[in-house]
Formats: structure tokens, sequence, C-alpha cells
């Protein structure tokens, strides 16, 4: 009897240990309380600064979020954004009623699983995919002219295609009227630079143009997926042979979403220039010329549109200011479209678009259409916007409640 009695006792230690740790793996490490303000948020990202001590502790290890809003816990993948200024990463999923409250707590142990975003790299390309389903391409080997063509229109540092979740094509790359147009790309037009004229948009003047330079880092995840390289802006005649006019970061994050089902997805976008020598940039006022966007060629004057913020559309819309715009028509995947997003941290906010009134559908918001400005050396220039790629109809009220989630996001209160 006391042999039994001393296994019951092993036993009872036993639960009582596995209790303890189960209690210690769930207790809260830091608490959020997100708070909706004026706008209503549809599965809304979020990202908060945590310190570098939690990051640090929590680096490898298991981790979820457990919303305590209600009565019923719900369990939420999270993921750590790390850097010098850590940040926790989530999707605040639903709907989220304006002036509403939802409250979150940062415990240790295994989460749920959800689809992943996942970045990989072969020798031509970076492809982003959710789960079985491309986002988008970024091309880091140079892509050639077409046949017949210049060899200046050679070209790395851009993005093509990027689908929608249906998985139509949304972007076009070397059309006949501009060879130059390469998807999604960010190269400035009229230049001064060391007392030269510096064009690294219309490459066929040979003056200048972008390229990949190196691969810094690359981030998979449940909450989303990163990745960043390093471009050169080069002025290709400089006395003495090329010299490297700007050096640039982009910064690619795609969120997960779950896109493929919801009819949407969702990526940020933020480029960081930089001159790369004691010279500045001279950008004088011009039509265009920044982040561009060449649609798909299933998009003509006939059956595609723009709208804008402000209620502009594509015989209105060029030269006009905006926080948003969209661009729709069909594909070979039923109907789609893009929202282009910018932000207010962005120079000339709301930003001069570029806009085609006529012919296939171009996009250009452009921070110098109105005014010069000069990149002055020393100095870091930060681009962001956030694209919403879709599928079928987005009405202005939507686009609206997108643009208040990446310019007027939710405010989150930590507890720690």
């Amino acid at each position: 009897m006391s042999g039994k009695l001393g296994v019951y006792r092993i036993l009872f230690v036993v639960c009582l240990v596995s209790i303890a740790v189960s209690s210690y793996a769930q207790r809260p490490l830091v608490q959020f309380t997100v708070e909706a303000g004026s706008a209503e948020r549809i599965d809304t990202p979020i990202s908060v600064a945590i310190s570098r001590d939690l990051a640090e502790k929590m680096a490898g290890q298991p981790y979820h979020l457990v919303e305590t809003t209600g009565s019923d816990q719900k369990s939420l993948a999270a993921q750590i954004q790390p850097g010098d200024k850590p940040l926790l990463c989530w999707i605040l999923e639903g709907k989220t009623p304006v002036g509403q409250k939802r409250t979150f707590e940062l415990v240790q142990g295994r989460g749920p699983r959800s689809g992943r975003v996942q970045v990989s790299k072969d020798d031509k390309v970076i492809l982003v995919k959710v789960g079985d389903n491309n986002v988008l391409q970024y091309h880091h080997a140079i892509v050639p002219s077409p046949a017949g063509q210049s060899p200046l229109f050679n070209r790395s540092g851009f993005i093509h295609p990027f689908w929608s979740p249906a998985g139509a094509v949304m972007t076009n790359i070397h059309p006949q009227d501009h060879y130059h147009h390469i998807g999604f790309w960010m190269p400035w037009t009229t230049t001064e630079f060391e007392g030269r004229p510096v064009d690294f948009w219309n490459l066929a003047k040979g003056e200048g143009t972008v390229r990949f330079k190196e691969l810094l880092g690359t981030e998979n995840g449940r909450v989303f997926g990163r990745f960043q390289v390093r471009q050169e802006h080069v002025n290709l005649k400089a006395p003495g042979g090329e010299k490297v006019v700007l050096n640039e970061v982009w910064d690619i994050k795609v969120w997960n979403t779950d896109g493929a089902d919801k009819g949407f997805y969702l990526w940020d976008f933020v480029s960081t220039q930089r001159c790369a020598s004691d010279s500045p940039l001279h950008l004088p006022a011009y039509r265009y010329g920044g982040i561009g966007y060449r649609a798909t060629a299933q998009w003509k004057e006939d059956n595609s549109d723009y709208l804008t913020s402000e209620g502009k559309n594509r015989k209105n819309g060029h030269g006009t200011r905006a926080k948003w715009c969209l661009m729709h028509g069909p594909t070979e995947k039923d109907d789609a479209g893009v929202l282009f997003m910018g932000h207010p941290d962005n120079h000339e906010f709301p930003e001069p678009m570029r806009i085609w009134p006529e012919g296939d559908v171009f996009f250009n918001f452009c921070p110098v259409q109105e005014n010069a400005w000069t990149l002055e050396p020393g100095k870091d220039y930060v681009f962001k916007y956030r694209l919403l790629v879709y599928n079928g109809k987005l009405d202005p009220e939507a686009a609206e409640r997108a643009w208040q989630d990446f310019g007027n996001p939710p405010a989150v209160k930590v507890e720690q």
C-alpha cells in the first residue's frame, strides 16, 4: 500500500509542476489595447513597437496573442519584426466598429496554425506567395530589352508581375508605346546632378538607370512576409565613367490577410533614398517621376477607369492631389483592381498624380509635379505606399476605409 501512495505522491507532484509550467507559459508578457478610433476596421494590420529586451527574449521561442475582449478567448498568430525598433505585428481580424476597443495578451506557447507568407529567391527573381498563391515578383537579375530594341532598355530592380487574388496578371512590361515601362518601378525623370541632366526614367536617352545591388534580407511568417533590397540610381554619362547618384532600399511587406479566400491582397512598399556622394540631386518640377505603375494590357480606355479619394476619374484626375487612387477593369480572371494609397508622412502629401486621360492605364504619385525639390547629402528620404489588389469591384467607402487603416491606423496602448 505504501508503494502505491508513493506513486500517487509522485503523480501529484508531476501534475502540480505541469500546471505551474502551463500557467507560466500562458502568463502574459505584455498586454495591448487596440482602439478603432474614428474609422471602422476590417482585417486591419497592426504594428506596435515593443522593447528590444522583449524581442530578444522571444527570439526562437513560440508565442501567440490571446484576445481577451469578450468572454470567449481567441488565439491569434503574431510575428515580431526584428530591428533597432522591433515591432509586434498581427491582423485585427474581423470587423471592429468605430469607437470600439479590443484587448490582447502576448503569451508564450504554440499558437494557431495558419497559412504562411513565403519569400523565395532564385537566380532571377524574388517571389512572394501567401500559401500556394503568387502575390508579387521582384526582378533582381537584368531583364533584357525586347527583341530588336536598344540594350539601354535592359533593367533590373522592379516588380512584375503582381497578381490579383484570382491569379490575374495586373502589370505590363515593355509595351510598344513605352518600352521603358516595367510594371511597378521608381525612377526620377527630369533631374540635375553635378550640373548634368540625368533622366533615370526614359532609358533610351542613355543618361541614367536604376539597378539592383544586393539582397539585404528576407522574412517568412504567419502574419507577413518581407524582403529588403538595395538599389543604385546610376548616372551613365558621368565624367570618368558611371557614377552612383542615389542609394535606395526597397522594403516590401506582404500581409497574410487570407487574400485568396477574402478576395484581396495587401502589401506595403517603402523606399528609402539617400545621396551616394557629397553631391545633391536636384528635382525640378515635372509632370511625372517617382513611383510608377503600368497596368495590364487588358485595360483600355473603353473598359477601365480611375477613381481618386477626391472623386476624380480618367478625364479630370491628372494633376490633382489625392490620398488614394484606384484603377479597375476586366482581366482574364474577371474584374479586378488596384488601390494605391499614399502615406501622410510622404513629401507633398496628398501627392499630385500623373493619370493618363486616354489610352491604357498608367499611374504615378509624383511629389515633384508642382514644386521643385532637392535631395541633400546625409539625409534619408522615405516614401511609403500601400497597395490593395482586389477581385471584382471596390466602392469609394471601402477604399477610404482601407486608407484609414494605413494613414490613420488604430491606436495601440501597451501595458507591460
